[in-house]
């Protein structure tokens, strides 16, 4: 199979299984208007994703990564309207279109935006002790995985989840021959997740609308 393969079995998957949805396409176009890269989640992931979070009971989802808002909104549509979602975004301009595509769905009383380096907006959480989170989502600079990692461990709950997309990168994550910042921060954190003993992790390969690429699932333990 190939590409175009690949975006008809998607279509296929959303024809049959998602209701149309103004708020999202809203997002997406908007998004676009604004000058955002296409790099969201497919609507396909984003409803796996909400869906986790609903399986998961989560209460308080960590978002690393907001772009236009797109993925916010699928996830912020399982919390309880007792919930909340906190999304972190490097870029103002991202975070500006973000929160308008969150209010227009009707999420802007439990998903905010804060900009600024996810980095450094962690250790603030952490030094402003956070009520802890029950799901977290990393889909921001692969490089700094292994950082988003160490830090969100600390912001997680007994029992916690963390999903990180775009962990394959068509492949490339095991070619010797690449030494890419992304890759190697992959890597790492591919290393991380096998190391700690507190962690049980899995990931899966997918291919779809965008492209060759992966996603790895976390729990933290209870014990």
């Amino acid at each position: 199979m190939d590409q175009e393969s690949w975006d008809a079995l998607d279509h296929f998957f959303c024809e049959q299984l998602l209701s149309p949805d103004l708020a999202l396409d809203s997002a997406l176009e908007s998004s676009a208007e604004a000058g955002l890269r296409s790099i969201n989640v497919s609507p396909n992931q984003g409803k796996f994703l909400q869906l986790l979070a609903r399986i998961h009971g989560a209460r308080r989802i960590l978002e690393i990564g907001t772009l236009g808002g797109y993925s916010a909104i699928w996830m912020a549509r399982a919390l309880p309207s007792s919930g909340t979602l906190i999304s972190l975004e490097i870029d103002p301009q991202n975070a500006e279109v973000a929160r308008a595509n969150l209010a227009r769905a009707g999420m802007g009383s439990v998903a905010s935006v804060l900009v600024g380096t996810a980095t450094e907006l962690l250790k603030g959480l952490i030094d402003e002790r956070a009520e802890p989170f029950d799901m977290v989502f990393i889909d921001a600079d692969k490089k700094s995985y292994p950082d988003y990692l160490l830090l969100s461990l600390q912001l997680l709950r007994p029992g916690g989840i963390i999903v990180a997309d775009n962990v394959a990168r068509g492949g490339r994550v095991i070619d010797p021959d690449n030494h890419e910042d992304d890759i190697v921060g992959l890597r790492k954190f591919f290393r991380m997740l096998a190391s700690d003993t507190r962690l049980s992790t899995t990931a899966m390969q997918t291919v779809g609308s965008k492209g060759w690429d992966g996603f790895s699932l976390t729990r933290l333990s209870t014990e």
